[in-house]
């Protein structure tokens, strides 16, 4: 078992057993991985736990030692088992609840009054039919038409073939024993009463007949009941010495008869390929067998055998006949096909080391089952086709629609299109399966691009003991096919190309092309998103293209206008939510009824064709999607600091006489935007750029598409991670820091708006006289004054204006708020840096606080921390040192 399916075990066990907290699924996985070894013998002395294991062994169940060590663990553990004991008891009593209300129930009269004879006969008939549907086993027809419709649904347009009805009606035609309700015909003379010389040609002619499923005279085949061996009785007036050696001779025939009942039955269509084929190959050995019982009949005949040397002759085939009947049984019992009947012959067969007869017998039988299975398997590694009618090759297909790769976030269709099944996969292709896999995907991917692809290197696959033989001619097709698949994706669908072009729009890589797009769609994008025209964004997206140097894209058409119906908070926790528990409560969550902006819910989309969307799938394009928005909000931010800037320099010719607020807003608005600038730089180039470097160089030396998809969604996971937008802690903080600083703006845009009308209008009150050109000194100084006392007017009403409104004291809410989020952001990102070895995060710190500014505010908060987490240990401690040590120990316990 590798780790990974360990992990995956002990997590669904653990899940089953509704068990919550404590330390999790590791100490149990730590414990497998250091005591589990390939060969686990566990004593264990329960009967029918034996018997139970021996049962499975004989079905050649996988991973049942390993299983059977972790049982004797569990049972070791006294909190286990008593936790496994009350579950069960919880459990027994909920299926006899269930039990109770959907059993069928049967109107019984009181005991007192008196059942009718017809009523009586009524009641047997349904125990009797209860009864017998629940120890009976299922027919041959019952399972032939379970596996027939099981084949028919899944393949609607192929049925299965099937033999004519005569072919199971006429018993006769199989060659097993025809057990007939009454004896043919009693002896005339009891065998027992004969000369010891009649007896033995009388018992040497019946086993003549029984040998090949025939009753004798004095010796008859007992009926069997589902996978019983065939028993049989031997008159008991027979000679002692006689019947101790019919008794050796008769397993041979039991033997024939479970191979006979064996090879019928499986030798049907709905068995499948590989069990025919075993069948056919059982058939031709036994041929053997029956010519040496033609022999043996031939010299009885002749007068010349006799018990002793029926015994030797058939010694031989004895052995034969039991390997092989031991696999049938296997077989049978294991319900085993395809790929899973290919598994117990590879067993048998190296367990058979040492025994070089038995161990040629059962690679024949193995090779000869495999012809089919490996004629399927070389189809799909060498042409990427599935012929698989009878559902027997451990690859299997599903129908999905590779259209939904583009509309479904969270479509697999890479890993759902084609899956393993693990009780198909031969034991010794287990190895390999993975590679087999893949093999066939990449093909079959170029094949439903129109090309017809076929290995060079395409040799017959033959089964061996000695596996490097296959394993090489697996290898070779994995290797051409991941060269086909990824020189078609690289050279022909210019993937590379292909990924530039999003990373110059999604990671607003080209910037003149976002100056001009942003200018062009200011306006719009301040709208509500319920008033925004797309065609209109489409159409200012298409112009912005050519008048940038984005023009010479290639793949520029390909670029769409996207109006999320999220903003980006709520997108991230939605798809950070997914295959959680919240997941369910998050979509079924009623909408808000906060109206969003354009800029706000504007994203660009993508349109990616088939083969392309398999690595630049939804679920790609999503993430792009998150961190575009995250800077392009940023940037929105970082404009809207900008346009105040711009708006403050008329305030500059005021002299602001009785206040000083005008500096304290000037340097707070520096600080967001030394914020948002920095916050944008790390983003762009200390995350993205190195980031996608190494995803480039990675492509170059890729070689297979798997190796592709891991590094271009690595690529995505760690730029997502890098920026904050996986953590919904800082996600949150820097959120409300953007907030802050656009409610900043916001409020001084307002301000500067009141304060250049109210200018404008003293102004003009003030100007009216000097509309008329002075041309004397005398006048000119006289404007000039006048000048001057407008704009000491001015100052002076804006100096009242901002205190009547206290202006002051909301620049100074505005820092207050600002600094306290700004600290709480680097103070989390220290912590993340240094707890969760982000070390990528504490770039942030450093460009933030390059000069120091920042450092004495955050120790101290590092301090106040410590001292809050001693203050609650000493909390805890202290109770504890006050008992007595008997209680001390008590307690510790």
């Amino acid at each position: 078992m590798s780790e990974f399916r360990i992990h995956h075990d002990v997590n669904e066990l653990l899940g089953l057993l509704n068990v919550r907290g404590g330390d999790g699924a590791e100490v149990y996985i730590d414990l497998l991985q250091k005591n589990r070894t390939p060969y686990v013998t566990t004593t264990v002395s329960a009967h029918n736990f034996l018997r139970k294991y021996d049962e499975l062994k004989s079905k050649n169940a996988r991973n049942l030692d390993p299983l059977v060590y972790l049982l004797s663990k569990l049972t070791e553990d006294k909190e286990t088992l008593k936790f496994l004991q009350q579950n069960a008891k919880e459990r027994s009593e909920m299926s006899a609840n269930a039990a109770s209300s959907t059993t069928t129930s049967y109107s019984i009269p009181a005991t007192s009054s008196k059942m009718s004879m017809q009523e009586l006969e009524e009641l047997r008939k349904k125990l009797g039919n209860v009864t017998a549907s629940s120890n009976v086993p299922q027919s041959s027809e019952v399972i032939r038409k379970m596996l027939r419709d099981r084949h028919n649904k899944k393949n609607p347009t192929q049925p299965n073939p099937v033999f004519p009805n005569w072919v199971y009606d006429r018993p006769a035609l199989i060659g097993d024993f025809v057990t007939s309700p009454t004896p043919v015909g009693d002896p005339v003379v009891a065998i027992g009463t004969m000369p010891l010389a009649a007896q033995e040609q009388a018992l040497v002619e019946d086993l003549l007949y029984v040998l090949i499923g025939v009753d004798g005279r004095d010796i008859t085949a007992q009926p069997v009941l589902g996978r019983q061996s065939r028993s049989f009785i031997v008159d008991p007036s027979l000679d002692m010495s006689i019947k101790e050696l019919v008794n050796r001779i008769l397993p041979v025939a039991s033997c024939y008869s479970t191979i006979t009942r064996f090879t019928e039955e499986k030798s049907s269509f709905e068995y499948g390929q590989v069990n025919h084929a075993l069948t056919a190959a059982m058939r031709t050995l036994m041929k053997e067998y029956l010519i040496l019982v033609t022999q043996l009949e031939h010299l009885h005949r002749q007068g010349t055998l006799s018990l002793q040397k029926l015994w030797f002759y058939i010694q031989p085939t004895m052995r034969t006949m039991e390997i092989l009947a031991s696999i049938a049984t296997s077989v049978d019992k294991g319900e085993c096909m395809g790929g899973s009947t290919l598994s117990l012959l590879h067993d048998r067969t190296f367990n058979y080391t040492g025994d070089s007869q038995a161990q040629e017998l059962c690679l024949y039988l193995t090779k000869a089952a495999s012809v089919p299975y490996f004629e399927i398997l070389e189809k799909w590694i060498y042409r990427g086709i599935i012929k698989d009618p009878y559902s027997e090759f451990m690859v299997e297909e599903h129908e999905l629609q590779k259209e939904k790769i583009q509309e479904d976030y969270n479509d697999k269709y890479w890993d759902q299109r084609y899956t393993i099944v693990q009780h198909r996969i031969p034991s010794f292709l287990q190895k390999m399966a993975d590679k087999i896999l893949n093999t066939g995907k990449y093909l079959n991917v170029v094949r439903e691009c129109g090309r017809d692809v076929t290995c060079p290197d395409a040799k017959e696959v033959l089964y061996t003991l000695k596996e490097r033989a296959y394993v090489e001619q697996i290898e070779k097709a994995y290797y051409y096919a991941s060269k086909v698949l990824l020189d078609f994706l690289m050279e022909e669908k210019e993937l590379v190309s292909r990924l530039r072009s999003i990373k110059h729009y999604f990671l607003m890589d080209k910037g003149d092309f976002f100056v001009h797009f942003m200018d062009l769609t200011e306006e719009e994008l301040k709208k509500p998103v319920d008033d925004i025209i797309p065609p209109r964004l489409e159409a200012l997206l298409e112009l912005a293209l050519r008048m940038s140097t984005a023009n010479t894209d290639p793949f520029k058409d390909d670029l769409k206008i996207d109006l999320m119906p999220h903003d980006v908070i709520t997108q991230l926790l939605r798809v950070l939510a997914i295959d959680t528990k919240q997941e369910k409560a998050i979509i079924n969550a009623e909408p808000t009824e906060v109206s969003l902006s354009g800029l706000e819910a504007f994203s660009f989309d993508y349109i990616v064709k088939w083969p392309l969307s398999l690595i630049i799938n939804r679920k790609a394009l999503t993430r792009y999607q998150m961190l575009f928005r995250h800077m392009f909000y940023c940037k929105h931010v970082e404009r809207l600091l900008c346009n105040v800037w711009i708006s403050n320099k008329a305030s500059k010719q005021y002299s602001l006489h009785s206040a000083k607020w005008f500096a304290a807003a000037f340097a707070l608005r520096q600080r967001m935007l030394n914020f948002v600038q920095n916050i944008q730089y790390y983003m762009m180039f200390e995350v993205n750029e190195p980031t996608w470097h190494i995803m480039e160089n990675n492509l170059k030396s890729a070689s297979n598409i798997d190796d592709v998809l891991c590094h271009h969604t690595s690529f995505l996971d760690n730029c997502l991670k890098d920026c904050m937008l996986t953590n919904p802690e800082l996600l949150r903080i820097f959120s409300k820091l953007m907030s802050v600083c656009v409610m900043f703006t916001n409020c001084m845009q307002r301000f500067t708006h009141s304060m250049r009308i109210d200018s404008e209008m003293k102004r003009l009150t003030f100007g009216n006289a000097t509309m008329e050109g002075s041309s004397t000194s005398a006048e000119r100084t006289e404007e000039a004054e006048k000048k001057r006392l407008t704009s000491k007017f001015i100052a002076e009403h804006v100096d009242a204006l901002q205190s009547d409104s206290g202006f002051e004291a909301t620049i100074s809410k505005f820092d207050s708020n600002f600094s306290t989020l700004l600290l709480d952001l680097l103070d989390k990102l220290s912590i993340y840096s240094t707890n969760d070895c982000e070390h990528s995060m504490i770039n942030i710190i450093y460009r933030l606080d390059f000069n120091g500014f920042y450092t004495e505010r955050l120790e101290k908060m590092a301090i106040e921390r410590s001292q809050k987490t001693a203050t609650i240990l000493e909390s805890v401690i202290a109770p504890l040192t006050k008992m007595v040590p008997s209680e001390a120990k008590k307690a510790h316990q």
